[in-house]
């Protein structure tokens, strides 16, 4: 590590420097950090200071520990599971209503984004997903997962690097409505799914925006009987 100039807590300075770290690419979204003993090699400090580093990065949220098996950067770094503290908000339907909401005013539009801009690989990736749903809700298994990558995809696909925070609270709200509606529109889910990824296919920006937009209605409309 470099002479310490700054007035700073030793295991900031070090948690500052595994940022750089990630920022610069060595590791990216999703991959392990180097162990303990590398980082200390790499930034010339202690194992203590490393741990308390990894605290400090873990509180953040920029890094996901997972014992046993090593320490990870977060998909979405610096963003909370909950960042409006949905768990602890007792109307879970209205959260529900209200989400599903916001996404009809969103969603559709990323969707007609990621019909213009999306890139071959990533128009591949969708269609992947797309079949993963299918192919679970087929086969009567849970499908949330699936789900969630589906729209975190077209997200990712419309360019707009801001949306890539709100993605939790989506997700939030897709786990809620889940839990919600006890009769999953399963069938549904197929058809529109299929016609959203066909639409960004196709680059057509209209047809992917009316295709989300009623994929999304038929959720609001199934719950909000």
């Amino acid at each position: 590590m470099d002479k310490i100039t700054r007035n700073k807590p030793l295991a900031q300075i070090a948690a500052d420097h595994i940022v750089d770290y990630i920022m610069n690419g060595t590791v990216k979204k999703g991959e392990r950090l180097p162990s303990e003993g590398e980082l200390m090699e790499m930034l010339g400090v202690g194992r203590g200071t490393i741990r308390e580093a990894i605290k400090i990065l873990a509180s953040l949220h920029v890094v996901e520990i997972r014992r046993g098996v090593g320490t990870f950067v977060c998909e979405n770094m610096g963003v909370s599971e909950d960042p409006l503290g949905f768990q602890y908000i007792e109307d879970k339907y209205k959260i529900v209503l209200d989400t599903l909401e916001l996404r009809m005013l969103i969603e559709p539009s990323l969707a007609a984004k990621a019909a213009k801009n999306a890139t071959q690989q990533q128009i591949s990736e969708i269609g992947r997903l797309c079949d993963l749903v299918e192919e679970k809700i087929n086969n009567k298994e849970d499908y949330l997962n699936e789900d969630r990558l589906f729209h975190t995809k077209i997200a990712e696909s419309s360019d707009n690097l801001v949306i890539s925070n709100l993605l939790p609270i989506i997700h939030g709200s897709i786990a809620l409505l889940m839990e919600t509606n006890k009769k999953a529109l399963t069938k549904e889910t197929v058809v529109t799914h299929r016609k959203i990824y066909e639409a960004i296919k196709a680059h057509d920006e209209k047809e992917a925006y009316q295709a989300m937009d009623e994929h999304l209605r038929l959720n609001f409309k199934s719950i909000s009987k």
